[in-house]
């Protein structure tokens, strides 16, 4: 019996992939890359044709030795990684150290983990995409060039340990700079007018905005406007002058790409990028469900792509028609439009089958888990059913010698809103609600004018989403750099996350000022994006990589010299705190470490004392009296502990509250469920807890 091996990247999809494939199939895992550029060395000859240095990646000696050995024992060798640049990349690294020949049917590509998808994959195989690996080689090799020239000059001329990325440098540009618009924004003032009016009851009453006089649209900037309004209007009658009533359209968002999926998640469920990609790597290469047989749950989740296949909408349209109902069912499949340069060849992010539903699985899915297969599942439905109709109504008003204008939506038909609605990185002011009906000419009836003060708001920070969002409009990196780019800067200690929101520090600034000054090329924008539509144009087999190399490094070059003669050392001052080092009596330093900031002795390395920054809870401790401090475990769980630590042992999973227990006199605790919150007694003895659970048990023994 003939033996085949297969190789792939995770121990995981190997798994759920030996189960499509039967036992004429061996299946391996490399764990990833297994031969890359050295991390010690440049690795880059650039006077011999940019040739890079590729060696065995520390580590995967055994790895590497061991499939080697099964290829000796198998007939024919497959390589099945991943569907994209890197993917094809770690097949060409196996092709080498394995000796197969690159031009032979050895390649399986597919862009779900399914029986079907698998075995239609396997009967037509590929040679190795050439133009792909060279357009990651090329990609690899601009990275360390950037990399290995410009950090050198960081470490020398502000402190060790920094690096710039010719991607993430530019991401950091746009944070840097969005935060200088904000330091130099000046509000400016302005006011609007509300009228609250009726037509009958105050049960009936509604609000109609200030528009201007005479058809003509007028703002109002200072309150003294605003009263001389308020004086014309005084004792005037409001008229109906006309009603406008209107059916709209609102249709659905398309399935996910990989950017809109990083968005939505960052905006519904709280989630990183990086922690959205890492979720999704779990459900695309499967997941054990009912006999603990894995599979695959959604489609490859790095993807620019709208396009799904023919099947998968037979079967999201039949789901459609028998569990929600034929009225939600458009008479055609819709079918969405993807940006130009996608890969068409990959389909959206979607579930790899409609009637696997998120509840019927739930039980087999960790929590982060669900909450994402849930969204994906849930946009992937929505985004083919029947659009939801809209009621809308605008309504002139006339009050003295000024307009007003009220309008207001109701929903006819909900169509896919029942299921999901596209989440906003910013609210939006849109209609009002329901109306009561007026007709042209009706008197209406003054409640109270509502004149209000604003000034205008300073551009927003971005939030993980807006700025996924930001480098996808730009051009700037592709699919699956966004997450790195993102965990790298914070990472490198440039910015941090306050409250969902990306803030760059002192250091970040000093990094974009000095490369900006010194590396035009490398922080324009424009250059980026036209970088990124090179190497797709490599892919693509339409730009030899070598010449890209060689356009890039020529300026480079000359901008490296100069960096190296002109760059002065930036001397950066540590914050200084009010607390004193209690080894040496110096004044504590602010410093930021990989986890945040901390207090340091300044004295180091004669003096090494640290000191982890807490949050109080705004409690004292109940059993010595110190302040409640909020912690985390190495695993990043927040627990609630005495700042007295070591010598008081007080902990607690809940959030302390300053209430306490009439019945025991304990500290209450937060509690929170369905996103609710209350408090409760944590003392499992309380007699007025032990009640309230016999009652509870009561009530579903009854029920």
């Amino acid at each position: 019996m003939s033996k085949k091996l297969v190789i792939v990247e995770s121990p995981t999809k190997a798994k759920t992939l030996k189960r499509y494939l039967g036992r004429d199939y061996t299946v391996k895992a490399s764990v990833g890359h297994v031969i890359d550029l050295p991390k010690s060395q440049f690795g880059i000859d650039i006077d011999n044709d940019f040739k890079p240095k590729y060696i065995t990646i520390r580590g995967k000696g055994d790895i590497l030795k061991e499939l080697r050995k099964a290829g000796k024992k198998a007939d024919k060798i497959y390589l099945a990684a991943d569907p994209d640049r890197e993917g094809e990349a770690i097949c060409w690294h196996l092709s080498q150290a394995l000796d197969l020949n690159c031009g032979s049917d050895c390649r399986v590509e597919f862009n779900e983990i399914t029986k079907e998808a698998v075995k239609k994959a396997f009967q037509s195989p590929r040679a190795i995409d050439e133009d792909r690996v060279n357009a990651q080689q090329a990609r690899r090799i601009l990275d360390r060039v950037v990399g290995y020239k410009i950090s050198p000059l960081l470490w020398k001329n502000v402190k060790k340990g920094l690096s710039a990325g010719r991607v993430q440098s530019v991401a950091l540009r746009l944070i840097c700079e969005r935060e200088e618009e904000i330091k130099a924004f000046e509000p400016e003032e302005y006011w609007s007018l509300t009228a609250a009016l009726t037509p009958d009851f105050k049960k009936n009453s509604f609000e109609a905005k200030f528009i201007g006089k005479s058809k003509k649209k007028i703002s109002l900037g200072s309150e003294e406007e605003v009263k001389n309004i308020l004086k014309d209007v005084e004792g005037a009658e409001f008229n109906v002058l006309a009603v406008e009533k209107k059916q709209k359209k609102r249709y659905p968002a398309p399935p996910f790409s990989t950017s809109s999926l990083q968005q939505e998640a960052a905006r519904k469920l709280g989630f990183p990028p990086g922690k959205t990609m890492r979720v999704a790597q779990q459900l695309y290469e499967g997941i054990a469900l009912e006999r603990k047989k894995p599979a695959g749950l959604i489609t490859y989740m790095r993807t620019d792509a709208l396009r799904v296949s023919e099947e998968s909408l037979r079967e999201v349209r039949a789901y459609i028609r028998d569990e929600v109902g034929k009225a939600y069912l458009p008479a055609k499949p819709r079918y969405y439009r993807s940006k130009k340069g996608a890969q068409e060849a990959h389909e959206a992010v979607r579930p790899t089958s409609t009637l696997r539903t998120p509840d019927k699985i739930k039980e087999y899915l960790g929590r982060d888990q669900f909450k994402l297969y849930k969204l994906i599942w849930d946009r992937f439905v929505a985004s083919q059913m029947e659009s939801a109709l809209l009621d809308t109504v605008k309504v002139e008003i006339k009050g003295g010698a000024y307009d007003f204008r009220a309008t207001g939506s109701t929903i006819r038909f909900p169509g896919f809103m029942t299921l999901y609605i596209e989440g906003e990185d910013t609210e939006k002011t849109g209609n009002g609600g329901r109306l009561p009906e007026l007709t042209p000419g009706q008197v209406l009836k003054l409640l109270e004018l509502l004149p209000k003060q604003h000034f205008t708001q300073p551009p927003p920070r971005y939030s993980e989403a807006m700025l996924v969002k930001t480098l996808e409009e730009k051009g700037i990196g592709r699919p699956s750099t966004y997450a790195s780019i993102l965990g790298t800067i914070m990472q490198r200690g440039y910015v941090v996350r306050d409250k969902r929101l990306l803030l760059p520090t002192e250091l970040g600034f000093i990094v974009v000022n000095l490369l900006k000054e010194y590396f035009q090329g490398i922080m324009d924008v424009d250059f980026t994006a036209q970088m990124e539509e090179k190497l797709d144009q490599v892919e693509e087999g339409r730009y030899p990589w070598l010449s890209l190399l060689q356009e890039f490094y020529g300026p480079f070059a000359q901008q490296v010299e100069r960096a190296e003669e002109q760059m002065g050392r930036v001397e950066m001052k540590d914050e200084e705190s009010e607390e004193e080092c209690p080894k040496c009596g110096r004044k504590l330093v602010y410093k930021l470490g990989r986890f945040g900031k901390f207090l340091a002795c300044p004295g180091f390395p004669e003096c090494r004392f640290t000191k982890p920054i807490l949050k109080e809870a705004g409690i004292d401790c109940p059993t010595c009296g110190k302040p409640v401090v909020q912690r985390k475990t190495r695993r990043g769980r927040i627990f609630y502990g005495c700042s007295g630590d070591p010598e008081c042992q007080f902990t607690s999973w809940d959030k302390p509250s300053p209430e306490t227990c009439q019945s025991c006199g304990s500290h209450l605790v937060e509690k929170r469920v369905k996103k609710k919150k209350f408090l409760e007694c944590p003392n499992k003895e309380c007699p007025a807890r032990k009640e309230k659970g016999q009652r509870a048990g009561k009530k579903a023994a009854r029920s």
